[in-house]
């Protein structure tokens, strides 16, 4: 069952109302309302509400205390975005370009492994894919063809790190697994797991649970460059 105490701490770590972690639980308000008073036990719904608030199974309903660490976009990075919006689509941005074949561990998007020198593109192309301040996109290049014929071998992925709740399963990501970059497609699983997939049917699935898998971001887009 679902601890309120356990419950209301991570709503108010994840700033998220009733109404908005019913909408993202699919579930309604007055039914997390009583989740949070102790109403009700909340057993047959502890997975969707965990996956919701980025916490696992065990911390809702009081086994374990570990809590991953958040990175939301804070209020300097977004009144920051907000003004640069305002000030025109032609000026450029310098985007980072994570390392994925170097070790990571769980951290934040500030501890990911970034190569010295970022790149650089006009913020009104970059809007086309992300509306999310140039601070937490990265790019990156594909390593190998797990995922081909999606995503080839040094192709181009935009990263949203401000986007790192996995709700629509199937969408593609980057993640920290075995201590490594991967980029792969996520499958939220009833049993609290995440299968991790990828598009070569060769290579076979795998499934993380609690802390095995971190989220480093969403893939937006993917360039490829033409052949001739």
């Amino acid at each position: 069952m679902i601890k309120p105490e356990r419950l209301k701490a991570a709503m108010e770590r994840a700033g998220l109302s009733q109404s908005e972690l019913g909408r993202r639980a699919k579930m309604s308000s007055s039914m997390i309302g009583k989740l949070v008073r102790g109403e009700s036990r909340g057993s047959a719904h502890i997975y969707e509400i965990a996956r919701a608030l980025e916490v696992s199974a065990d911390y809702l309903a009081g086994n374990s205390d570990e809590l991953p660490q958040l990175t939301p976009v804070t209020a300097d990075e977004n009144k920051a975005h907000k003004v640069a919006m305002t000030e025109g689509d032609d000026d450029i941005v310098e985007i980072m370009e994570l390392d994925l074949a170097f070790g990571m561990g769980g951290g934040s998007y500030l501890d990911l492994p970034v190569r010295p020198k970022g790149r650089k593109f006009a913020r009104d192309w970059l809007r086309l894919f992300t509306n999310s301040p140039p601070s937490r996109v990265f790019l990156a290049k594909g390593i190998g063809d797990s995922m081909s014929p999606t995503i080839q071998n040094d192709d181009i992925v935009i990263i949203d790190t401000a986007q790192s709740l996995v709700g629509m399963g199937d969408q593609i990501w980057a993640v920290a697994y075995g201590n490594f970059g991967l980029i792969k497609r996520l499958r939220p699983l009833p049993s609290g797991g995440i299968k991790i997939m990828s598009d070569n049917p060769l290579v076979e699935s795998e499934t993380a649970y609690d802390s095995e898998l971190h989220v480093i971001g969403k893939v937006v887009a993917v360039v490829r460059k033409m052949a001739g």
